[in-house]
C-alpha cells in the first residue's frame, strides 16, 4: 500500500519526493537485473540509493516496500527477497570469511505471468539454452544430495559433451564461465573443504535453487525422466 502524506510526515518528505525515490529504485532493479543476467541485487545497494540524499533511518524500508508493490501491480514482477545461505560446512561450525556476509539480504525479480503467456510474449529465445543449462546443472547437484565435488560435477557435464577446457562452445561459449555465472546468480555456491588429501572444492545448491518454486520444478522434471525410463524398460 502506497504511503500517504500523513505516513511521510515523520520523514519530512513530500509524496512527490517519495514517488521519485520509488521510481529510482524500480529503474535500478530493472536495469541491474538486465545488465547482470539476473544476478541478485543487494539490499544495501537499494538502501544507498535512498540514503544518498535522505538520512531518515526507516525511509529505505518504506521506499523498497512500495517499489516491490509497484513492480508487482504495474510490471508483473515479484521482487523476492533472498536470505543468503551459507555453505553446509560453515553451518557445521567451521570458521569462514563468508560468515560476515551470511546474513546479507538481496533481491531477484520473478515474472508473475502464467508460464504460457511468459513464453509467448516475454521469453527471449536467445537465452533459453542458458535456462536449460541451469536446470541440468541444478538437477545434477540435487540428485547428488544438494552438494557435489567439483570433479564429480565436471564428470557428469563431460558425459554431455561439456568440457571445462572449452572456451568456444557453439551454444554456451566458455563453459567454465557459464558455470561460474550460476554461482554469481546464486543458484550455486562454492565451498572449499579441508580433507586428508588436501582441499576439495564443492558445488552446493544456493538460495535460488532452494526456492520452493524452482525445487518443485526440478523434482517434477526428475520424476518425469524416471517415468519415461521405466516406461522404456517396460516396452523393451
Amino acid at each position: 500500500m502506497a504511503a500517504t502524506g500523513d505516513d511521510l510526515s515523520q520523514f519530512d518528505l513530500s509524496v512527490e519526493e517519495k514517488d521519485k525515490l520509488v521510481a529510482e529504485v524500480i529503474r535500478y532493479v530493472l536495469f541491474k537485473t538486465h545488465q547482470n543476467s539476473g544476478c541478485p541485487i543487494k539490499r544495501d545497494e537499494l538502501t544507498q540509493l535512498v540514503t544518498k540524499n535522505y538520512r531518515q533511518r526507516a525511509l529505505p524500508a518504506l521506499v523498497i516496500n512500495e517499489a516491490k508493490e509497484k513492480l508487482s501491480t504495474v510490471f508483473g514482477f515479484e521482487m523476492r527477497e533472498l536470505q543468503r545461505s551459507r555453505p553446509s560446512s560453515t553451518n557445521q561450525g567451521r570458521a569462514s570469511s563468508q560468515q560476515n556476509i551470511g546474513d546479507a539480504k538481496s533481491y531477484v525479480i520473478i515474472s508473475q505471468l502464467p508460464p504460457e503467456v511468459y513464453r509467448k510474449y516475454v521469453e527471449d529465445v536467445n537465452t533459453t539454452h542458458l535456462t536449460g543449462f541451469t536446470f541440468v546443472v541444478i538437477s545434477i547437484v540435487h540428485l547428488a544430495g544438494g552438494k557435489i565435488p567439483e570433479e564429480n560435477l565436471w564428470h557428469h557435464l563431460r558425459r554431455m559433451g561439456l568440457f571445462e577446457s572449452d572456451e568456444s562452445h557453439p551454444v554456451l561459449g566458455n563453459i567454465k564461465q557459464a558455470l561460474e555465472a550460476l554461482v554469481q546468480q546464486r543458484y550455486l555456491q562454492k565451498d572449499k573443504v579441508n580433507g586428508p588429501e588436501g582441499n576439495t572444492l564443492f558445488y552446493e545448491l544456493a538460495e535460488r535453487a532452494l526456492d520452493g518454486t524452482v525445487s518443485e520444478k526440478i523434482k517434477e522434471y526428475i520424476s518425469e525422466i524416471v517415468r519415461k525410463d521405466v516406461a522404456h524398460v517396460d516396452v523393451d
